[in-house]
């Protein structure tokens, strides 16, 4: 009987275990499976579409397999972008190459705007075999992302983090064109990306105002998606914006706790333009260059004291703050009296969210851009170690250094004075003009001709490809990695009867690269009004000559020869009240709150 039983007993745990409900998956749990099956499908569109078509289709076939990847793609964007960006950057990065100076080598794009450059604006069956290689290149890129997709661990905080940046990149890179250059499908795309952020956040249960904005969001791109038609304004404003607040206050909500504020983003900050949405210190090249108050306020005396160069000149002769951080003239006064150094003075406003100083990007952090000027013959022909030993026989100077340094040493050592400077200046992010308080919503802002304005600039005028929201220099949102430089072939004299390329070559002086050739850092537009004038030769007065230049696509739409230029060279065919909205817009990015010397 006790043999029976026991039996009896063992089919019965075995009945159970195989009847028991399993238990609920977790939302990342859900996650995982939701991105390896629409990874899977990417890969299987890749392989038994694209690939098939790109060898043996005709033109149309192809272009529509490629549409498909596309929309394939940004279904699992979010994921590639947040967990495995570098993958991610082959699979749909700029289609130009990128260069390690200091190797003096130069690595080709790849991925799907790669391949859309041969196919639009029409496919040459010639280059076949090579439009067959890069979607090879592509397929052996996805398989390397899937062993890193399928090795993360999706955390909450994480995915909500992936959320929010998503939606922050439809933003920025997705309805201004930057991701589809030639089809335009951006505004398309932004349906598909909306719905995939949609369905992983519904993993996290049911919220109905998150569903219904993302509802609505997805509706609105799906009616209303013409690229140049696109009310950008509109859609920030009424779901975007909305959309990552309502994400921040869920996830406070449901108990998830934030992200630490060490990334370049602040996770706790509830929209792109919110004012503590950055952390400048993830721009600093070390801990010590982390700001304080103290350092800031030593940094601002070092920047106006003529203690720093031994004689009359401060920081504060070229960059002058009521001028915005320039000084007005084409190009900077040097020491000697009726001498110029070679190029305009750029703004120090929001020039530490940024990866290179100086026009030609010869500088990585702005500590060593202050040794550089500080040491050069034409601007302060000094040096720090001499700037060192004047300021440690001033004991108020030795005082204030061991305030904003306290674990420093009995006397000021140079790479004080360069983090001092160097924090002062990455603090001159005031991010208060119309613009940003009229995106926060604090106030209607903004006049009808300024959104117009904005919207041209986003949509067809293009600026917004290589002027990134929120800051609008070259360094893109949301990753806020790489700062860019572009060639766009600027002239001498833009008012000369025969138009002629400036001869300042730009970063190929100190890289040597053929390719960099004319490259220039794409700067900040933000405070334009009070820059002038424009370029890195200044050669430009107005806005208005400035405008004229892009609108006739740069050196190469005005006929010069330009191999390398990466503006595009076709004319945008602005009309002068487009125009006129474009310069409003970028008028009311100056900053209302000012700093004083």
């Amino acid at each position: 009987m006790k043999k029976i039983m026991c039996v009896l007993m063992g089919l019965m745990s075995v009945l159970l275990y195989f009847c028991s409900p399993e238990p609920p998956q977790t939302p990342s749990q859900k996650a995982k499976a939701y991105l390896l099956a629409n990874l899977d499908t990417l890969e299987q569109t890749v392989e038994h579409r694209l690939q098939r078509l790109a060898t043996s289709g005709s033109e149309d076939s192809i272009r529509f397999a490629f549409l498909e990847t596309r929309r394939r793609y940004k279904k699992v964007e979010l994921f590639t972008e947040y967990y495995a960006p570098t993958a991610s950057k082959a699979l749909n990065g700029a289609p130009l190459p990128e260069y390690e100076v200091l190797e003096s080598k130069a690595f080709e794009p790849s991925g799907l705007q790669v391949i859309e450059e041969h196919l639009y604006p029409e496919f040459d069956t010639e280059n076949r075999e090579e439009l067959v290689r890069e979607v090879k290149k592509l397929k052996s890129v996805l398989g390397r992302a899937r062993v890193i997709l399928e090795a993360v661990d999706l955390e909450d905080a994480n995915l909500l983090n992936a959320c929010k940046q998503e939606v922050y990149r439809i933003m920025v890179l997705g309805i201004s064109g930057f991701d589809t250059p030639l089809t335009n499908a951006g505004v398309q795309e932004a349906t598909v990306a909306l719905q995939s952020v949609q369905e992983v956040l519904g993993f996290f249960g049911e919220h109905k105002q998150l569903q219904q904005l993302l509802q609505e969001a997805v509706a609105y791109t799906s009616e209303d998606n013409t690229f140049n038609g696109f009310d950008r304004m509109a859609f920030i404003m009424r779901f975007a914006n909305p959309i990552t607040v309502t994400i921040t206050d869920w996830q406070q909500e449901l108990g998830i706790m934030p992200l630490p504020d060490q990334l370049v983003l602040n996770t706790q900050a509830a929209t792109l333009f919110s004012p503590d949405i950055l952390n400048n210190d993830a721009f600093a090249g070390s801990a010590n260059a982390a700001a304080t108050p103290d350092k800031i306020a030593l940094g601002k005396v070092l920047f106006f004291s003529p203690v720093v160069s031994g004689g009359t000149r401060t920081c504060g002769s070229c960059h002058k703050p009521e001028l915005a951080f320039t000084d007005g003239l084409p190009k900077s006064a040097a020491l000697q009296e009726g001498k110029f150094v070679q190029r305009n003075a750029p703004t120090l406003y929001y020039a530490g969210l940024q990866h290179a100083q100086f026009y030609d990007m010869r500088a990585t952090t702005l500590e060593s851009q202050a040794v550089d000027v500080i040491r050069n013959k034409d601007e302060m022909h000094a040096s720090v170690e001499e700037a060192t030993q004047r300021l440690n026989q001033q004991p108020h100077f030795v005082q204030a250094f061991q305030k904003a340094y306290p674990g420093m040493e009995a006397e000021v050592q140079p790479r004080h004075v360069m983090l001092a400077l160097a924090t002062y200046v990455r603090s001159l992010t005031p991010f208060s003009s119309r613009f940003d308080k009229h995106m926060r919503d604090e106030q209607s802002q903004l006049t009808e001709q300024e959104i117009k304005g904005f919207n041209l600039f986003m949509g067809k005028a293009k600026c917004g490809t290589c002027h990134f929201m929120p800051v609008f220099n070259g360094t893109a949102a949301p990753a806020f990695t790489n700062t860019e430089a572009e060639v766009l072939g600027v002239l001498q004299d833009p008012d000369a009867a025969h138009p002629t390329l400036d001869p300042d070559e730009g970063r190929f002086t100190h890289s040597g690269m053929g390719e960099l050739r004319f490259a220039f850092k794409t700067p900040t537009l933000r405070n334009i009004s009070k820059t002038a004038p424009y370029m890195h030769n200044g050669a430009y007065e107005t806005l208005e000559e400035v405008m004229d230049f892009y609108n006739k696509g740069g050196a190469q739409g005005m006929g010069l020869q330009l191999d390398n230029q990466t503006l595009p060279p076709d004319p945008l065919n602005l009309s002068e009240e487009e125009t006129e909205a474009i310069i409003a817009f970028l008028q009311a990015l100056t900053d209302e709150e000012q700093e004083e010397e």
